[in-house]
């Protein structure tokens, strides 16, 4: 039965794939919604769908209900990734002598631009925090070492005392699959940085019960969350007006869009973000409306 492999599967991502627990979570996710949709569409049980109902046919059909139910197109690849990653893996292991989904082809992308901000609201948005408090300086820093290294929330977080070198104003940072890569953090970051760790996080560490190596602290003495970066962003989104919806990762949009539209050249650029294929960086060779202003005003013959 399907059911049965799903722990071994996972646990052969954790092993030999350094899969991170965040992947972990969402592959077992996406497998138990593909299995409830067969156990449904077959009027049997779960812990009954074994190989035979695994099939070309079947999985183009759990995809037409995904998109029924208003899923996006890279949300439907993803559960389709976390899928085809389990068939090779039951093929590998002899349990499926062929990959019986092998020609299913991956939904069409929609082309989206990432969601940016210009560099005046960047500012407005540094400038926000109350700087005299131990949780203004704390914001403070998040944002500026959000800003200025294009992390991931996950690795912001993940980020220990240990992992700063003040000398080179350099931070290491585990990405996706633990893989670690150094990034700049530059004078500004480097600056707010300080500030917080020599008079901000020691009166947020008081309040732990427990010592922790980690750089950002919540209320309560220990390591923030992802949930609480989002909040403190939305919070200060709120009080500078400015007119966007944004998450976290906005500022890791806004990062690479500025390095790029300032001359930085893609292979940089990606080598900074952590990732692994190139195509992935492309998004960003968007310009916005001034940059193409300036270049038009600059190149153009009759301009």
């Amino acid at each position: 039965m399907l059911f049965s492999y799903v722990d071994s599967f996972l646990e052969h991502l954790r092993v030999e794939k350094s899969a991170s627990r965040m992947t972990l979570v969402s592959y077992k996710s996406d497998l138990n919604q593909c299995f409830a949709f067969l156990a449904d569409h077959n009027g049997v049980a779960v812990q009954s769908i074994s190989t035979e109902y695994l099939n070309h046919k079947s999985v183009r059909d759990y995809l037409s209900y995904l998109q029924q139910q208003g899923l996006s197109r890279a949300t439907m690849s993803r559960k389709l990734a976390a899928l085809r990653s389990f068939v090779r893996y039951l093929c590998r292991e002899n349990i499926l002598q062929h990959n019986p989904i092998a020609a299913v082809s991956t939904p069409r992308q929609d082309k989206k631009l990432p969601r940016f901000l210009y560099p005046v609201e960047v500012e407005m948005l540094l400038n926000a925090p109350d700087k005299s408090t131990p949780a203004g300086k704390r914001d403070t820093a998040i944002l500026e070492v959000l800003y200025a290294c294009g992390l991931r929330v996950s690795e912001l977080v993940g980020a220990d005392l240990d992992d700063l070198n003040w000398d080179e104003e350099l931070i290491k940072v585990r990405g996706k699959g633990n893989k670690e890569r150094i990034v700049p953090i530059g004078q500004q970051a480097r600056q707010a940085l300080l500030n917080y760790i020599n008079q901000g996080r020691p009166a947020l560490a008081r309040k732990a019960k427990s010592p922790t190596s980690a750089i950002f602290l919540n209320k309560s003495g220990q390591r923030i969350s992802q949930r609480s970066i989002r909040n403190i962003i939305d919070k200060y989104m709120e009080e500078t007006a400015v007119n966007q919806a944004i998450s976290p990762h906005t500022l890791r949009h806004s990062f690479a869009t500025h390095m790029l539209n300032n001359g930085a050249d893609l292979r940089s650029v990606q080598e900074l973000l952590g990732h692994v294929k190139l195509s992935t960086t492309q998004i960003y060779t968007h310009l916005t409306r001034d940059s193409l202003q300036n270049i038009y005003n600059e190149n153009h013959p009759r301009r």
